[in-house]
């Protein structure tokens, strides 16, 4: 499919300015926030294009943001980013 992570800068550019406005993030500043999203989006792409036949996702996500890639009509697959406030694939401690 070729896809690469500038195919993805309007949602980046959104998740961006929400995190800036609205989010509370002890552990990273918006540029570290912004690296994050485009390692993410890299890891989401590669999850999306080397899905097994019959998914239609490709997930990748850290502690604070969570990106899915989901299959389409389109050429171009939906975007989602979302924050984190509490995810249940991390491991507890202890």
């Amino acid at each position: 499919m070729g896809l690469v992570v500038e195919d993805f800068q309007q949602e980046v550019a959104g998740a961006v300015k929400n995190y800036d406005k609205f989010i509370v993030c002890v552990e990273k500043t918006p540029d570290e926030f912004l690296k994050s999203l485009h390692s993410l989006m890299g890891k989401a792409i590669t999850a999306f294009e080397n899905r097994a036949p019959g998914l239609r996702h490709g997930i990748a996500l850290d502690r604070q943001v969570t990106i899915m890639l989901s299959e389409n009509a389109d050429a171009r697959p939906l975007c989602g980013i979302y924050f984190n406030l509490y995810s249940p694939f991390r491991k507890k401690s202890g």
